[in-house]
């Protein structure tokens, strides 16, 4: 089910109807299984970019919610960067007041149709909770990002949507540097308060990695663009195409413009390469150019997209996060015919999400785990003709905590590609560090900020990738809160 369609009942009001005839008691709360999460058949899906995962109905999300055990600890709310109070949103749901339950997530979470997508739950809010602990596995915990999601998607069906409150205006301006999740956060805070804010953004569309990274089929983008219409009504202006370092110094903001604080959230868009020889090949792409040209710009819409998109037939991916499988599951539905992904380490060691993962493998995504490149071929064209591959064995556990990759010796192979995806991880963006010499960076170009966001620079905040490196959506968004009220505080 779409977040377009009616919500209806289906064969869980039977089971929740059976569950309510008597007393529920912990013991059976332990009993009923998580709710699997309705999705497109794999076979249809990797021909389309419509969204893979279906959402509950609302008696699926009823259900889900009576497993909730009400811990009077909350350890689920311990696990979340934005302290969403989750044992009061699912007791809502449990009464069925799924707009109750909205408005309790909204206190603190503006955005939970995007967080209950493309949040790593499994590794936040649902690793310390109790069932999942008490059933032996992270994976039989109460699923809390799939009921967050669906009380969004409910509410937006309903046409429930409310505006957040904003206070009287105190005429002192704010500016945001960036439109992903850290500055469209940070800005909801600060204008709450009555303080004029506007969002400086380098892409031609507000969202950040939302809207380049993560593909339509994770994330529908007209989600992302309800949310920008939301803090449009609330009287944030948006300033697009404007990239803050080139377009504008950032001293000038203040010096000359007349804000009174900024927030800088411009993520880690530099994307990192292997270092390998033929990386130069023609067919060979970061993740990050590749996701955009095809989410941003909408390169899978051929014939009518303004930017083109290579064509290939063998694809290997690189790496074994989140943005892997975002490019690997892309690539299938850009038409390649084999779609593989290289990962020096095992399944048990990799970034991505499971889910991501198990959506991949479902999908006919090969993986060839403990290998991982040495150098790329190219053909009498310059164009990729192959990769040579060297196999892994794991070693001793390294300072992540994940077994070190060994090299087996004269285990090199030649296996043919015409196109390669390099998704290992991404730098911080360094052009504002580079045009503003006074601001305090880490040996990575990570922005240096105290335990409140705020920078080197006095009345300049920071947070974000720019801050973090490459993170979770929801981290970004603890540290765009965190900012907010510390600019908040200074120009009360």
């Amino acid at each position: 089910m779409s977040h377009k369609e009616d919500f209806t009942m289906d064969n869980a009001e039977l089971e929740l109807a059976k569950l309510r005839a008597a007393p529920i008691t912990p013991k059976i709360r332990l009993q009923i299984p998580p709710q699997d999460m309705p999705a497109q058949d794999p076979a249809a899906r990797r021909s389309n970019m419509e969204e893979v995962a279906l959402g509950y109905t609302p008696a699926q999300a009823m259900l889900e919610a009576e497993r909730c055990l009400q811990c009077k600890n909350a350890p689920c709310i311990s696990g979340c960067p934005v302290r969403i109070d989750i044992p009061g949103f699912i007791g809502k749901i449990k009464e069925g007041d799924f707009l109750g339950a909205s408005k309790i997530i909204k206190k603190t979470n503006l955005l939970p149709s995007i967080c209950g997508r493309v949040c790593p739950q499994e590794t936040q809010c649902q690793a310390p909770c109790t069932v999942g602990k008490a059933l032996g596995g992270v994976e039989k915990a109460v699923q809390i990002g799939r009921l967050e999601r669906f009380v969004a998607d409910y509410e937006r069906a309903q046409g429930a949507m409310e505006m957040p409150h904003v206070a009287p205006p105190t005429g002192r301006k704010v500016a945001i540097v960036g439109a992903g999740p850290a500055g469209l956060t940070c800005a909801v805070d600060v204008r709450r308060e009555g303080h004029e804010v506007t969002i400086f953004e380098a892409f031609h569309k507000p969202g950040g990695v939302m809207v380049y990274g993560i593909p339509e089929f994770r994330l529908p983008k007209v989600l992302v663009q309800s949310e920008a219409e939301v803090l449009e009504c609330m009287g944030v202006d948006f300033e697009l195409n404007f990239l803050v370092g080139r377009t504008r110094p950032l001293r000038a903001l203040m010096s000359e413009d007349g804000y009174d604080a900024v927030f800088i959230g411009t993520g880690a868009g530099l994307p990192k390469f292997m270092n390998i020889p033929g990386e130069n090949y023609v067919g060979v792409f970061s993740a990050n150019e590749y996701l955009t040209r095809a989410n941003l710009l909408k390169a899978y819409m051929r014939g009518m997209a303004g930017t083109p998109i290579y064509p290939s037939r063998r694809v290997a991916v690189l790496g074994g996060g989140n943005v892997a499988m975002d490019s690997a599951r892309m690539a299938l539905r850009l038409g390649a015919e084999e779609v593989r992904v290289l990962y020096r380490r095992t399944r048990e060691e990799m970034p991505a999400r499971a889910e991501e993962v198990a959506h991949a493998m479902e999908e006919g995504i090969i993986f060839d785990f403990l290998k991982s490149p040495t150098r790329v071929l190219g053909d009498d064209r310059g164009r990729v003709a192959a990769l040579e591959v060297l196999s892994y064995e794991l070693g001793e556990p390294d300072e992540s905590g994940r077994r070190r990759p060994v090299p087996i010796r004269g285990s090199e192979q030649i296996i043919p590609f015409d196109t390669v995806i390099v998704a290992i991880g991404n730098e911080s963006n360094p052009l504002i560090s580079h045009t503003t010499p006074e601001l305090q960076v880490d040996k990575h170009g990570h922005i240096l900020v105290d335990e409140k966001q705020k920078t080197s620079i006095e009345r300049v905040y920071a947070g974000g990738d720019i801050v973090l490196g490459a993170a979770t959506v929801i981290l970004a968004m603890g540290e765009g809160r965190r900012a907010a009220q510390a600019i908040n505080e200074i120009l009360q």
